[in-house]
């Protein structure tokens, strides 16, 4: 093994690995921690999936170096710490107090920070985050519930999560090509700035950034930080052959179910257009769930009753001001980790029925079904949307899972899944 990632939640870590297979790269990705004696057989990179994005920060660091010391003891070289394209966190980490501590136990001088991944609308430029074409402070991740980013400017944000000095290698430099990138890159190590926020605005730009940074003990950043990696370790001779992923993945015969926990706007729409396409639906109501009036069986009761022939959908997915009412009443942890409790009974429930197809959407939520199911370690099929593979089970049952972002996805998302099965 070359590459030893770790993602700070498990849709990441998805998205990451689909960013490597995609890119020639052997990948395969744990659901937490994997055994020391894990056998990786002929794998180029292991993706580790953490659920760190919001836990404190010095939890965070030390289940961030428990994975780095395990990737090294399974050989990994080099080490990539991924993290949300929107940059997700708050001035109390978890991003910069974990990027210092891989950095030191790297043994590197400096690293960057790029969450940049053009094809999902994310850019970077002068150390602002765009997110489809508008400031993040603008987007809508300015109301998110748990990490709400209202300054745009990375270079403040990390720079009051961590005690490392911040610097930036801006568009002019990114523009010129991966030479001009090192340039910037020793310019700013040399006035003393450790983590470096670097421009990106296109594929081009993020392919000349891996092959400058490729030989870096530690690289940081978004998925898209990744695609230009496996070509420079190619022609560095660090692997022998790129092995693109298929565009079709070979599935069991089974029904199909999709269990929706984001209430980012991206699977709103996603939800939205699912049943306005006929899907059979059951909302999740989080104040139910807390009065007993809604369960898993209750859930389960409505599945046994839906016809086998279409995809069914089981959402608690809800307007902005809907998840502030349901938090100030049941407060914010309390009422995200029933509904997760919930739609992982449920994701068992429908497994022990013959569902083999599952699609699901938000971090938190996938993290929850993944457990339930004993998913430790997942194969990397085929890409949906930009960000989102088909992935299978290697452990557990033998279970198809789309692990999807909240912020990921077109509007047709939760309809066009299926065609990348056969």
């Amino acid at each position: 093994m070359l590459l030893g990632c770790i993602a700070d939640d498990l849709t990441g870590a998805t998205d990451l690995s689909l960013m490597l297979a995609r890119e020639g790269l052997r990948t395969v990705q744990s659901t937490g921690l994997p055994a020391p004696d894990l056998d990786l057989g002929a794998v180029d990179a292991l993706v580790v999936a953490l659920k760190s994005r919001t836990i404190p920060a010095a939890e965070a660091v030390a289940q961030s170096l428990a994975a780095a010391r395990l990737l090294r003891q399974l050989g990994a070289k080099r080490l990539l710490f991924k993290y949300c394209s929107t940059f997700d966190s708050t001035d109390q980490g978890n991003i910069g107090p974990v990027a210092a501590a891989l950095l030191d136990f790297a043994g590197g001088m400096q690293t960057i920070a790029c969450p940049a991944f053009p094809l999902a609308g994310r850019q970077i430029f002068n150390g602002h985050l765009f997110v489809n074409g508008v400031l993040l402070s603008d987007s809508p991740m300015k109301d998110h519930p748990l990490t709400p980013m209202r300054d745009a400017n990375l270079c403040r944000v990390l720079q009051r999560q961590t005690s490392l000095p911040v610097g930036l290698v801006s568009f002019a430099d990114v523009d010129a090509g991966s030479a001009a990138i090192r340039a910037a890159l020793t310019r700013e190590a040399a006035v003393g700035h450790r983590i470096q926020i670097v421009d990106a605005l296109t594929d081009a730009h993020l392919r000349a950034i891996g092959a400058a940074v490729s030989d870096l003990p530690l690289i940081t950043g978004g998925s898209g930080i990744a695609m230009g990696l496996p070509a420079a370790y190619l022609a560095q001779g660090l692997i022998a052959a790129l092995s693109p992923v298929p565009t079709i993945m070979q599935v069991t015969a089974g029904r199909r179910a999709i269990l929706a926990g984001s209430c980012s706007t991206a699977t709103r729409g996603q939800v939205a257009a699912a049943i306005a396409a006929g899907l059979p639906a059951f909302q999740i109501d989080a104040l139910d769930l807390a009065g007993g009036r809604q369960s898993t069986a209750r859930v389960l009761d409505w599945i046994d009753a839906q016809p086998a022939g279409r995809p069914l959908l089981v959402y608690s997915s809800a307007e902005p001001e809907v998840v502030k009412q349901v938090q100030d009443k049941l407060g914010r942890e309390a009422a995200g980790t029933a509904v997760e409790h919930l739609l992982a009974e449920v994701a068992r429930g429908l497994v022990a029925r013959g569902f083999n197809q599952l699609l699901v959407a938000g971090g938190e939520t996938s993290g929850a079904v993944v457990q339930a199911l004993g998913a430790e370690t997942l194969a990397i099929g085929p890409e949906i949307d930009p960000g989102v593979p088909w992935t299978r089970s290697l452990s557990g049952p033998d279970v198809a899972l789309a692990l999807k972002s909240g912020n990921f996805g077109a509007a047709d998302f939760f309809l066009k899944a299926w065609d990348k099965l056969n």
